[in-house]
């Protein structure tokens, strides 16, 4: 089964074995340059010497638990509050001080914050008005939102009469009104029930692209930050832990934490005792036989290791896999149907814990049941070493 993600212990500085992604982008397409920002509320550090860039056109989201001091770092961004130290530059100008009305940034909240007593239309408008535009222009820009979020035919209903993906349509239109270089949004899907958030993820995604707006997202959702996002960031005690594309936060955490934090994980613990710039072998009193991952790593032979490998990489046989592949030996305990897939908790060695993810391709009953003994395998390039 899924090891308990670390939420409540202090994260130790565990390092992973994998080379570092390439940069998303060429640094002249940096919008916004957080460097060394820290954030404190009395004793408390909530954002502690946080580096990080966004670039222009990217949808980036923040991804964290509850504390991670993912949402200060938005309001921070937002100007709602400002930084203890540090800066926060803005296509190379220090926008630490400068109130949030002065900053060309909008923020679609959790809540949308629609006005009840305002039609779509008026809703939209608003931000324009406010700020003096014309008639025309706001009618123009008001048209073309509308259209955008298909929200034309619903332009005199209130917000009361509108479903929650149509006021979240209302809600990013009136955030994109005024054209900023920069969208915020806070838990954005958090009001909506689970087969609209999906749908809304994609439909959100496609708007936020076809503007060509900067996004950074904060959410606690990580389906959400893996559908959406460009690259992620992993936030946990205030400090980014790892930040990649979705594909390099799934397949090559750098953490323990970041591997338990982003969906299952299986951790088999050894010491490295062969290391070749093309192959490495982990001995893990875990498993049967020692471990065989295809790649190199930087650390030292002997040294103490976790062997990190996804659900959904291991397959279950009845019969002892072939001589070249990983493998150890089980029980299974638990099978749980999910319709496109069944997840087994299988005992191995020691005691261990170890989930399967499998597809259901066929509509018929699967082999395994409980009680029954299996063989655990898996290829030599799904597993992950990090440090222990």
């Amino acid at each position: 089964m899924s090891i308990v993600p670390i939420t409540s212990q202090k994260l130790q500085d565990i390092k992973a074995f994998n080379p570092p992604s390439k940069p998303f982008k060429d640094p002249k397409d940096v919008l916004i340059s957080i460097q060394q920002i820290t954030k404190r509320f009395g004793d408390a550090v909530a954002v502690r010497d946080l580096d990080l860039n966004i670039y222009k056109g990217e949808i980036f989201a923040l991804l964290g638990g509850s504390g991670c001091g993912k949402s200060t770092l938005l309001r921070m961004l937002s100007g709602f509050e400002e930084p203890t130290s540090g800066h926060l530059m803005l296509e190379g100008e220090d926008i630490s001080k400068i109130p949030p009305y002065k900053r060309p940034f909008n923020m679609m909240f959790q809540s949308y914050a629609l006005f009840p007593h305002m039609t779509v239309e008026t809703n939209v408008a608003y931000g324009l008005n406010q700020d003096g535009a014309s008639k025309k222009e706001t009618k123009e820009r008001v048209e073309e939102l509308l259209a955008m979020v298909h929200m034309t035919e619903y332009r005199n209903r209130k917000p009361h009469q509108l479903s929650g993906g149509q006021r979240q349509r209302v809600a990013l239109a009136r955030s994109l009104a005024k054209q900023p270089k920069l969208l915020l949004l806070d838990e954005p899907m958090g009001a909506l029930d689970k087969q609209l958030r999906t749908q809304m993820q994609l439909e959100l995604v496609d708007i936020i692209k076809s503007v060509g707006v900067t996004c950074v997202m904060v959410t606690h959702d990580q389906e959400e930050a893996m559908t959406m996002a460009d690259r992620v960031g992993i936030m946990n005690l205030g400090s980014l832990v790892q930040i990649g594309s979705p594909h390099d936060i799934y397949e090559f955490p750098n953490s323990r934490y970041t591997a338990e934090f982003i969906g299952s994980v299986n951790l088999f613990e050894g010491y490295v005792s062969e290391e070749t710039p093309g192959h490495v072998i982990v001995h893990s009193e875990d498993v049967e036989v020692p471990i065989t991952i295809d790649h190199g790593i930087t650390g030292p032979g002997g040294q103490d290791v976790l062997v990190a490998i996804r659900p959904e990489k291991i397959s279950l046989s009845r019969t002892e896999p072939e001589a070249d592949c990983n493998y150890t030996k089980g029980t299974v305990e638990e099978v749980a149907y999910m319709g496109g897939h069944s997840v087994y908790n299988v005992v191995g060695k020691r005691g261990l814990e170890i989930q399967v993810v499998s597809l259901n391709s066929q509509r018929r009953e699967h082999g395994f049941r409980i009680g029954d003994s299996v063989y655990l395998h898996w290829s030599e390039d799904s597993g992950v070493v990090l440090e222990s």
